[in-house]
């Protein structure tokens, strides 16, 4: 038999791993994009990136102003915090659903933002075929996979920037790992993917599929503004004035969507638990990130933040 010692210092043990477990979610309630990010960088251990090959995920998906689109000030802010690692490159990737990539990046200012930081810019829309890795053949309800760029693939580290909005095409809420939509390509030859992805009857769950074969280290959504209803480029527009990051795509997510539930938002994102929306569900399912909201830790980095984080706590548990 166990000694009752060794026996209450093995369920110390296990408690203590259940405690590490949880997937931290920090939220700061801010008007001043630079200082919220810096502040949310700070809550983070960064490994050191010098010399490494650094992928950011912008969210321009259209040629509309924020919260369509990552916010030009959140978007420089993440690369020169990312910057003072002294990587050896950054390159941002990007393919808009909802317009001409190029007319997109260049009407945005990404473009020029990206000469002036000197940092690489690719429109994956101009990828040549070899630089595409096949994904997703096998265990997926996409019919024949999905291709994945190359640099992603090769990264030392990416970085998610989603804005926080709901989706009316059919993903209901469009939030990191929907922001992952545009890392794939649309066009295999004649094969045209987001045609397949947007006619399918499981388009919440090819969402959460791609981001199995795609990814992510770090994750700051701007929540300064959002859309609670139509979206992606264009709804109800509310004012959270928050911002959040983690590590977690579905901790992160969850967090999501329980900010758009407090504010009031769509029939679809308002139903039942959070952890039963099919992209959070099938995303936990394939372990992209936590299994339940039991496993998320909502933490307000300031005072202001504190009743929001609460809410956000008790919203993730409530159906």
């Amino acid at each position: 038999m166990i000694k009752k010692s060794a026996l209450t210092l093995l369920l110390l043990f296990t408690f203590a791993l259940n405690v590490c477990a949880m997937s931290k979610v920090y939220i700061i309630k801010t008007a001043d994009r630079i200082e919220g990010i810096k502040t949310l960088f700070n809550e983070f251990k960064i490994p050191d990136l010098k010399g490494k090959k650094i992928v950011i995920k912008p969210n321009f998906n259209s040629d509309d102003d924020f919260p369509a689109t990552t916010h030009p000030t959140t978007l420089k802010t993440v690369i020169e915090l990312l910057k003072a690692q002294a990587p050896a490159s950054i390159t941002i990737i990007e393919r808009s659903g909802m317009g001409d990539t190029q007319k997109v990046l260049k009407n945005r200012g990404v473009e020029s933002l990206a000469k002036e930081e000197s940092v690489k810019l690719i429109n994956l829309d101009k990828l040549e075929k070899s630089a595409w890795v096949k994904k997703g053949e096998k265990g997926s309800h996409w019919l024949r996979g999905y291709l994945v760029p190359q640099v992603l693939l090769e990264a030392d580290y990416v970085v998610n920037i989603p804005c926080l909005k709901t989706h009316r095409f059919g993903g209901d809420f469009t939030l990191s790992l929907k922001n992952n939509v545009g890392c794939v390509a649309k066009w295999d030859g004649a094969y045209n993917y987001m045609w397949e992805l947007h006619a399918s009857r499981s388009q919440r769950l090819m969402i959460a599929e791609i981001n199995q074969s795609i990814p992510c280290d770090l994750i700051i959504m701007d929540g300064i503004k959002a859309f609670t209803d139509m979206g992606p480029d264009k709804g109800k527009l509310i004012e959270p004035g928050v911002m959040l990051a983690a590590t977690d795509r579905i901790a992160i997510d969850a967090a999501g969507v329980a900010v758009l539930r407090i504010y009031g938002t769509t029939k679809k994102v308002m139903q039942g638990k959070i952890f039963e929306q099919e992209q959070i569900k099938r995303a936990a399912e394939l372990g992209i990130g936590v299994k339940s909201p039991a496993e998320i830790e909502i933490i307000p980095i300031n005072t202001e933040t504190k009743s929001l984080a609460e809410k956000i706590q008790k919203t993730l548990n409530s159906l």
